[in-house]
């Protein structure tokens, strides 16, 4: 079997680092369910059910299984059409989750139970 390609090895590296802090427009959501062609249903702290793409850096590379973690940016939903239902970006995947789970913003949405989908 090949090595794999730089790329792939790129977008693991950077998903296994947590930023230190999050954007207003950032959130950490869990994965409800694949919705095909990289969008991704999601539920964000507040339980509001949203739809994402997938970052291109991290398509055919990255997988995402449901039930997991990801970082989404709502800003990009500024520049897509009215009628979308698109509504950001999983801009990062937690994949190390012991480690992303020791950062500030993660407990604040821990600690009001907002993340729990049990």
């Amino acid at each position: 079997m090949g090595k794999p390609k730089r790329n792939v090895l790129a977008a693991a590296e950077e998903s296994a680092t947590p930023p230190d802090e999050l954007t207003d427009s950032q959130s950490v959501a869990r994965v409800v369910k694949a919705e095909g062609n990289n969008l991704y249903m999601c539920a964000l702290p507040n339980t509001k059910t949203i739809v994402v793409e997938l970052e291109p850096r991290f398509r055919n590379t990255i997988w995402i299984k449901r039930g997991g973690y990801v970082l989404v940016d709502l800003a990009s939903a500024d520049e897509r059409p009215a009628n979308s239902r698109v509504v950001g970006e999983i801009v990062n995947v937690v994949r190390d989750e012991k480690a992303w789970r020791k950062q500030p913003y993660w407990s604040v949405a821990l600690l009001s139970g907002r993340l729990a989908m049990d």
